[in-house]
């Protein structure tokens, strides 16, 4: 049976575009998948908790060595684990904050690397997911623009990602989602754009999955 894992990691529970676009996703999933299965975490409204040393050695010590806290640490990574080892696919919703990904999702991507259960001897071990991330951005980072190669989120995600064999990602982008509310973006009057690149993105999806049907 299919499988999807989706996740979302924008503050934002209304008005996020990251999220719309993930959800958007999810429903075209769905409908290609009736028999399917969708497991949903939202990283904002329930944060993990950052990579700490506890969290470290539950990966590296043996049961009988570990401590309650250890313990405790490497059972929340095995549920996060489990759940993308169950999925063929996942979509995750990613703003960018501050030019990277939200600290919510670097913890899940913490919790994803552990020896024996993602990675082992000759690599990573989840060469069978594909990833897509539904990513939204306020400003213009496009080729061209004074703040090219500023967003280090897909170059980031493609090598972190590839350390546990996953390499089939691809990355739906919408820009410009400050343009309304920033005052210095709204004297640009750059809405038209804005709606152009949201509009862009949906259909981005919707030519992925008729892409996959015909196919």
């Amino acid at each position: 049976m299919a499988h999807l894992l989706h996740l979302d990691s924008s503050m934002r529970t209304e008005g996020s575009r990251s999220r719309k676009l993930s959800a958007h996703f999810a429903n075209a999933w769905r409908a290609a998948h009736p028999d399917g299965a969708v497991t949903y975490r939202d990283l904002a409204a329930r944060p993990l908790p950052h990579l700490d040393q506890d969290a470290f050695l539950g990966n590296v010590l043996a049961p009988s060595d570990r401590t309650p806290a250890q313990q405790a640490a490497r059972d929340l990574t095995e549920e996060v684990v489990n759940e993308l080892l169950a999925a063929d696919e996942v979509v995750i919703g990613l703003p960018l904050y501050n030019f990277s990904a939200p600290t919510t999702f670097k913890a899940w991507t913490d919790r994803i690397v552990v020896p024996g259960l993602t990675t082992g001897e000759s690599g990573g071990l989840l060469g069978h997911v594909r990833m897509t991330f539904t990513t939204a951005r306020g400003g213009g980072y496009g080729p061209g623009t004074p703040r090219e190669g500023w967003d280090h989120r897909e170059p980031w995600l493609r090598h972190a990602l590839s350390a546990v064999g996953i390499t089939d990602v691809r990355f739906i982008d919408t820009e410009l989602t400050l343009a309304r509310e920033s005052p210095a973006m709204a004297a640009l009057d750059l809405g038209a754009l804005e709606d152009k690149s949201l509009a862009d993105a949906h259909a981005a999806i919707d030519a992925l999955f008729a892409e996959r049907a015909a196919a």
